[in-house]
Formats: C-alpha cells, structure tokens, sequence
C-alpha cells in the first residue's frame, strides 16, 4: 500500500424503508456514502443527517436521485448542531454531492480522496447507507475493493 492507501473499513447499511437507523459506538469517526436509488421523505432524511453528524460523521458523500438535498440536510444538521455559528475544525463535516457520476466513481472518491484534514488520523472507517430496495453489499464491497 501506498501512503495515500489505507486499509478500507466498510459498514453497509440497506435502508429499505423510513425506519430509524441504529448507529454502532465502536464506529467512532468516520466517512459516509449515501445511495440514493428510492425515494426518501424530508423528515427521515434530516433526521439520518442529524443523526450522522452527530454521531462522528467527518466526510460526508451523496450519490443518486436527490443528492443535492442530502447536501444540504447534512450541512444544516451541522450547522445546528453548534447554533449556526463557527463550528469547530474537528467538528466541521465536508459534504460533497455525486449525482450525474457511476457508482464506481463515488467509492473511489470514498477510498482515495475523502479524509479530513482537521483529523489526526485518516478516516478509514466508510459507513455506506444503501437507500434502495435490495441489498448491494457484494456490490459496494467489490466496487471500493477493487478501486486503484
């Protein structure tokens, strides 16, 4: 491995309906992929946002059907979580928006260029939450693992 090449932690999450999502301790800080193949309602998608800001989310990376307003509810959920004022270095969440891009593409991004500068150590965990109707984990798992 390269300097830039760390081992990759993947967490999938199929999230096949509007049900809450439990968020695991052990994560700790990290990066996440949402992919958005169904529909999402307004109130599920600020609640996942504010759920992942506020439980370590540091680099945060949409791709599919109305990633641009997952941008925005993600970056509103971290701005409120400190009132809208200045967020601290090590708190403040990089968004990015993937939406006319392959999948391939958002996982390499994910494995090789999402790390947060303000951290003292690179973000190897990638939590992936699979907004579709079936499970794509082989799928996300092969896609970051054979990225290059």
């Amino acid at each position: 491995m390269t300097g830039n090449q760390q081992q990759q932690v993947i967490v999938y999450k199929l999230v096949s309906s509007d049900n809450p999502i439990e968020f695991s301790p052990e994560l700790g800080v990290f990066k996440c992929v949402v992919l958005l193949e169904r529909p999402v309602g307004e109130d599920f998608r600020r609640d996942v946002s504010r759920a992942l800001v506020r439980n370590g989310c540091l680099y945060f990376m949409a791709w599919g059907r109305d990633c641009s307003l997952w941008h925005h509810s993600v970056d509103t959920a971290n701005g409120e979580q400190f009132d809208f004022g200045d967020i601290p270095d090590d708190k403040f969440v990089m968004t990015t928006c993937h939406e006319d891009e392959p999948m391939e593409e958002v996982l390499w991004f994910a494995k090789f260029l999402a790390q947060f500068s303000y951290a003292d150590e690179p973000l190897p965990k990638l939590l992936v939450l699979d907004f579709a109707t079936h499970d794509r984990s082989e799928l996300v798992n092969r896609l970051v693992e054979q990225a290059d």
